[in-house]
């Protein structure tokens, strides 16, 4: 748009030009611009209305609308840490699906990881339309969740779930591929590096990894709890790994990517080579996992179509509708990190 001749900006178009362009009502605008057109407004008539918009550079207040149908038309996703990059790829994901239906999402951490957290808006309610959420952050779903906000929770137990939805991973299915392939190539002993975060979705990696070696007599699986860090990992390793009197593992099953670059380090440490000494694999599928040497065998969750799920679940919950809720599938990749064990453990 080019100003005024007095210098000042034009006015800005409103529904009434577009309507008076396209030679229909503005009611007719209003449901073509706010896409409720179906069923109401022929199809014809609304690309006209359409058109005129664009022609006009009409631009719908959403402001306005927002405050009449009493709606933010913002979410709220609450996730452990912005430092995992797992949850990085869920908000893209989110915030992909939220924009093409004129959503914003604000992205908050719990703090440390897990705990209470303080509510980010003076009013929650007020200032957003719903919530999703993680698992992990549960604890902080409640001072969050303001009074009776609509909840989608994700990566949570569907029968004991907060939320009016859950969107799952398949997280099950993909410690069974782990577990099914260490035992193909002949591993019958097991450490298993778990996250020491009480939470669904590490308790699913332990139940299914322990029912499903002992499909097989004489597989044992013997667990040590890490915080989620490298350090930490390191050190349970090591202790596991140096541990008289207990069979020596020959395939160590991580909770996570960084869990397993712990065990590269311990392995590192005591002078032990993987995957000739002992097999790793890990879950997640983090840049680490092909940062490190051998690359790590780990399950690729799929993150951006997990958000992109969570946020169209809710949006479905907001608008009455049933949640596609069915587990999105995991994929094994395999890399270097895992071989047959050797004949003999050092």
């Amino acid at each position: 748009m080019t100003s005024g001749t007095d210098g000042t900006a034009p006015a800005r178009p409103t529904s009434r030009d577009v309507a008076r362009a396209a030679g229909v009502s503005q009611a007719a605008v209003s449901l073509v611009m706010g896409d409720k057109w179906h069923g109401r407004v022929a199809a014809a008539t609304a690309e006209r209305v359409r058109t005129a918009a664009r022609e006009l550079g009409y631009r719908p207040n959403l402001a306005a609308r927002n405050l009449r149908l009493g709606r933010t038309r913002t979410a709220l996703l609450v996730v452990p840490a912005l430092t995992n990059e797992f949850f990085a790829g869920v908000y893209t994901g989110a915030a992909r699906v939220a924009a093409r239906h004129d959503f914003g999402v604000v992205l908050y951490p719990s703090p440390d990881g897990v705990g209470q957290a303080r509510d980010p808006f003076p009013s929650a309610s007020a200032a957003l339309d719903g919530i999703l959420a993680s698992s992990m952050a549960a604890d902080a779903v409640t001072a969050l969740r303001g009074d009776g906000l609509p909840l989608v929770m994700l990566d949570s137990d569907p029968a004991g779930s907060l939320g009016a939805a859950t969107v799952n991973l398949d997280l099950a299915d993909g410690i069974r591929q782990i577990t099914d392939h260490l035992l193909t190539l002949g591993h019958r002993h097991f450490l298993h590096i778990a996250s020491a975060v009480r939470s669904w979705t590490f308790d699913v990696r332990a139940r299914e990894l322990a029912a499903t070696a002992a499909r097989l007599p004489g597989t044992t699986v013997r667990t040590v709890r890490s915080a989620l860090t490298v350090e930490d990992a390191l050190a349970a390793a090591q202790r596991a790994l140096h541990t008289s009197g207990e069979t020596r593992p020959t395939a160590i099953v991580c909770d996570d990517d960084k869990l397993a670059t712990g065990a590269y380090k311990a392995a590192r440490r005591m002078g032990l080579r993987i995957p000739e000494h002992f097999s790793v694999t890990g879950f997640d599928d983090l840049s680490l996992a092909t940062a490190v040497e051998p690359e790590l065998t780990t399950v690729r969750l799929p993150a951006e179509e997990f958000g992109e799920r969570g946020m169209a679940a809710l949006l479905a919950v907001l608008e009455g509708r049933t949640p596609e809720t069915d587990p999105l599938p995991v994929e094994l990749v395999v890399r270097g990190s895992t071989a047959p064990p050797p004949r003999t453990t050092p």
